[in-house]
């Protein structure tokens, strides 16, 4: 499983830094992560300071 932007994604880009796989892009209201390339790790959740990063579990 992979996780996934909400709406409450502030654009503050903190989260792609953290992506060791780099499966995190800029999209046009809020950042997006590839679920065919996130290895589910959790790292851009712990960083994101909006919570805007939730499991897609």
């Amino acid at each position: 499983m992979a996780y996934k932007t909400t709406e409450d994604c502030v654009t503050c880009g903190a989260c792609v830094s953290e992506c060791p796989v780099s499966a995190i892009s800029e999209g046009s209201d809020r950042y997006v992560i590839d679920a065919n390339t996130c290895t589910d790790c959790g790292s851009c959740a712990d960083a994101c300071p909006a919570g805007a990063i939730v499991s897609d579990k």
